[in-house]
């Protein structure tokens, strides 16, 4: 399964555009998504449609893929790029299932291996011990942890966040005062489907909205958003909907040396090669400093309608890998 390519012109409209990778031989790649009829907390097809696009014009036999529809023969693509998979954490295990099968398949961008480190944010753990700044955070298997670590008296934080170690669009996630009943109540309910409880301070700065993301491809830093605060005190999400605000803003040259921090821990950790694709969360906090929140590495969204010339440099990326 390979590939030839050429610098050839190739833009919205199929006017000329220096320096896009054109494929002179047909290339099969598939998206993957889920399916937006099943999972309407957000549409998945929102980045992949114009990633779609944009690999067409050069020449490649792209289309979306539902990671879960049996009637997709993997086996006939040359590269799988996981774009959208947002129900994975309804099921794992069978994702994970899934990623194991395809990859014995075709090739798989982001590779499997590093997805299935990356489900579960146990991984926060890890990128701290290879020096990473990171949110605080503790990790609870069972409630007696949690109970004695939502008690813990002289703490400078009147409100956390609980969240599953697994888990997407902030299901299962609340902010609540530490001393409040319904803290209690999520995490036993995390613990009751077999998950792991996380229990994190309330960022100011996250409350306030002043997250930033920062979206990589192939090692460089393309655009960075806001997306706004989600999580409203005393449970639930504000509006009562999972809804991002995104707003384009400019990366700092600091932010832009702790994304890539970031990803050297991670190859450092996984002992993998660096991503296709990530977006690195982060928070500059008056506490803590400049903090990783988390590194998606298989699934976020990159808000490509808000930053249109992202669309052409990821098409490029990904046919230069297939």
């Amino acid at each position: 399964m390979s590939m030839h390519s050429a610098r050839a012109p190739a833009d919205a409209h199929g006017a000329a555009l220096p320096g896009a990778v054109r494929v002179t031989a047909m290339t099969r790649i598939g998206l993957v998504v889920t399916d937006p009829a099943t999972f309407t907390a957000a549409d998945p097809h929102l980045d992949a449609v114009p990633l779609l696009e944009a690999l067409r014009r050069r020449g490649a036999e792209a289309e979306l893929t539902v990671w879960h529809d049996p009637a997709v023969d993997w086996a006939a693509f040359d590269l799988l790029v996981i774009r959208s998979p947002w129900d994975y954490a309804e099921r794992p295990a069978r994702f994970e299932e899934w990623l194991d099968r395809v990859g014995t398949l075709t090739r798989v961008l982001n590779e499997p291996e590093m997805v299935r480190w990356n489900m579960d944010k146990s991984y926060l753990a890890q990128l701290e011990e290879a020096g990473v700044a990171v949110v605080p955070t503790s990790y609870h298997l069972e409630m007696p942890t949690l109970e004695a670590a939502l008690a813990t008296e002289g703490s400078s934080t009147p409100h956390v966040v609980v969240k599953p170690t697994v888990g997407a669009g902030a299901r299962h996630t609340g902010l609540f005062a530490r001393d409040s009943p319904a803290a209690l109540e999520l995490g036993r309910a995390i613990l009751t489907e077999g998950g792991v409880v996380m229990l994190q301070p309330e960022v100011p700065e996250l409350s306030e909205g002043r997250e930033k993301a920062l979206y990589v491809v192939d090692g460089e830093v393309t655009h960075a958003i806001a997306k706004g605060a989600l999580l409203e005190r005393g449970g639930g999400l504000r509006g009562g909907v999972y809804r991002e605000s995104p707003v384009v803003l400019r990366a700092t040259a600091r932010e832009e040396a702790f994304a890539g921090q970031v990803l050297e821990a991670v190859c450092e950790v996984t002992g993998l090669p660096a991503p296709l694709y990530s977006r690195i969360d982060t928070v500059d906090s008056a506490e803590h400093g400049l903090v990783l929140l988390e590194a998606e590495l298989f699934e976020p969204l990159f808000n490509l309608q808000l930053v249109p010339e992202v669309t052409e440099i990821f098409a490029d990326a990904i046919l230069t890998r297939a």
